[in-house]
Formats: structure tokens, sequence, C-alpha cells
């Protein structure tokens, strides 16, 4: 499996020759439905867990939501197998009318909910990363490590799940631990990333155009900046240029490591490490879906090749069918002193 991201309308550098030296190597991760094993990186697979070392718990607060109903991961799965089937079946027939009898009783079972946890609770496997796939992926400091792996508790801390990094090597792990445990209930279904194997790939990413000098961001906004690239610049833009960069020219959507940090949500903060004060690196994101209708324009040559949906693949926009802070990304951000150094969450 790959993926290729189609380039870019245009080099950027050559109309704002500022942005050269700013330009960052980051690492689309492509996750796509499948079946991974401990050995492969994935999103939502299972982790190359050693047996003799106890799995994360979250001691919480687990505030009770009395809007949502939880779900166990069991009753979020076959949620998602019943709603494939149904979108397979000819569109003709009302929606409603597609459900077989059994699958809507299921599907009022599962919808009514289960009790909220009292208890500390399993993290959930988010994402594993072999350096192998992907080599620009390093842990920080001088720590000798050639995996990373990603957990996170299920549940609003207080806004979006809290996670959990590991870094070690894969060759220290002689057991792999068979059966971890789940979580009882998971808080949103959209907190229960579906298994997805990985297709990494390299792009260049340049900063959001909150992080420019004023200058540039001035420069970036004048459509007459843009003149000398011709009709690869759309004149839909001509009234917000800027829009153009960030939609096309910027930065990568969907899930990646390293490039540069996403912002839309706030202005830019401060991200620097609470335990040494310096400045905290992009490590990972976690998006909620792949591309939009703004960034359509890098979604990859396969992708916009396929025409039909399958039961595999029922969203290709969103394959890990994640959902974080109503469509946002977490972005992960580490200190690069030291894996022990904690870590910082942003929701962009």
């Amino acid at each position: 499996m790959s993926r290729t991201t189609p380039p870019r309308p245009l080099d950027v550098t050559a109309l704002f020759p500022q942005l050269a030296p700013l330009a960052r190597t980051a690492t689309r991760l492509h996750p796509r439905p499948g079946s991974p094993s401990p050995h492969d990186s994935s999103v939502g697979g299972p982790l190359l867990w050693p047996a003799d070392e106890p799995w994360p718990y979250c001691e919480g607060p687990h505030v009770w939501d009395q809007v949502n109903a939880a779900l166990s991961p069991q009753d979020v799965r076959q949620q998602r197998r019943i709603r494939a089937a149904v979108a397979s079946r000819p569109d003709g027939i009302p929606e409603m009318a597609r459900y077989t009898p059994e699958e809507r009783a299921i599907d009022d079972q599962i919808r009514a909910g289960r009790p909220w946890p009292d208890a500390p609770v399993p993290m959930l496997p988010v994402a594993q990363l072999y350096t192998r796939d992907i080599p620009r992926l390093r842990p920080p400091g001088t720590a000798l490590a050639d995996l990373l792996q990603v957990l996170w508790c299920p549940f609003d801390h207080p806004a979006h799940p809290r996670t959990a990094l590991f870094w070690r090597s894969a060759a220290a792990v002689v057991d792999v631990l068979a059966a971890p445990p789940e979580p009882p209930v998971v808080q949103f279904p959209g907190y229960l990333p579906q298994p997805c194997l990985l297709a990494p790939e390299d792009v260049t990413d340049y900063p959001n155009l909150l992080e420019l000098d004023e200058d540039v961001q001035q420069q970036l906004g004048e459509w007459s900046s843009w003149q000398a690239a011709g009709p690869t610049v759309d004149s839909a833009y001509a009234i917000a240029p800027q829009e153009f960069y960030l939609n096309k020219l910027s930065h990568a959507p969907g899930w990646k490591v390293g490039g540069w940090t996403r912002w839309g949500l706030t202005d830019p903060i401060p991200r620097v490490c609470d335990a040494c004060g310096t400045e905290m690196d992009p490590l990972l994101t976690i998006a909620s879906a792949e591309w939009d209708p703004s960034t359509e324009s890098w979604m990859t040559y396969e992708d916009q090749a396929r025409s039909t949906q399958s039961l595999t693949d029922p969203q290709p926009w969103n394959p890990t069918m994640l959902d974080l802070a109503r469509g946002y990304d977490l972005q992960l951000h580490v200190c690069p002193a030291s894996p022990d150094h904690p870590h910082i969450e942003l929701v962009q």
C-alpha cells in the first residue's frame, strides 16, 4: 500500500523566498483500514507491549456526561459494522428501511448506553510507530528507542482524551502481551480508533500564516504578490489570497509526524517544556480527518481514483473514524531534551 500526495500548485518559495528557510519535512501517515499486527506501524492496532509490563490505566476523574450515552468498545465496533452494511444497500431505499429488524434492535440496544465507569480505566492504543517505517521519528534526547507507542484515556480531560507516550526498543520485547485490557466504555464512539495500517510519505510543510513575520503576512495577503504565478493561482482567492497559502501550500492535513503546528482554533501560543524551559517540537498530529473541502488538493492520487466506497473504508476522508473536539486535531509536542519530560497536548 502506498499513497502519493500531488505536487503543490506552485513553488511558494519562488514567489516568497523568505519562506525557503522555514521549510520542514513532515511525514504524512495516510492511515487506511486494515488488520495490523503488533509488529506493524498502525493506528488503533495491537501494540508490541511486553507481557511483564503493567498496562497503563487512567485514574480519572471521569466526570459523568449526562447527555451522551457511554458505549463499550464492542458496542462501537458492532455499530460501525451495522452502519457500514446499511450504507452498502441500494440508495433508493429509505435509510430506516435499509436496516434489518435484527440490526435495528441491536442498534437501539447499543444506543441505550452502559454504566459510567467508577474505577480506573485501561487506556486505549492510538498509534504505534516504528522508526524503520518513519526514519525521521526519533526519541527525544539520547534515548535509544525505535518504537513510539501512543495510548489515551477515552474520556475528556477536560475537553479531549488524555494521552500517554512510551518509547521503547522493539528488540527488547521478547514476550508480547496477548490480551491487553480494554476500557469498559468510551465516552464517544469517535474516541475509539478504527484499526489502520500506514503508508508513510514525506512532504514539505511551511508555517501557518499566524507564525510568520508581519511583513510576510502582508505580502501573502496582497493579490498582486501572486500574479507572477499566473493562472496556477485560483482567482477565487483574489479576495483573500492568504487562504490559498493556508489551504494549498502551507502544512499538510491529516495524520502526520513532525512538520509545523496547525492553528485556527486559537492564535499561536508558546510551547515550552515545563521541566526545563526548552521549546517543544511537534511530534504527532492525531487528526479527525485526512482532508476537508478546503484541503482537497492534498488528497492523494490513490484516493482520488477511488470510485466506490467499500465496507472496510466507509468514509475515506476519516479512515480512523476519530472525532476529536468536534472535528479538530490533537497535536502532541515533546521536549527535545528528554523523553521523561511531560509532553503537550494541543487541540487545533
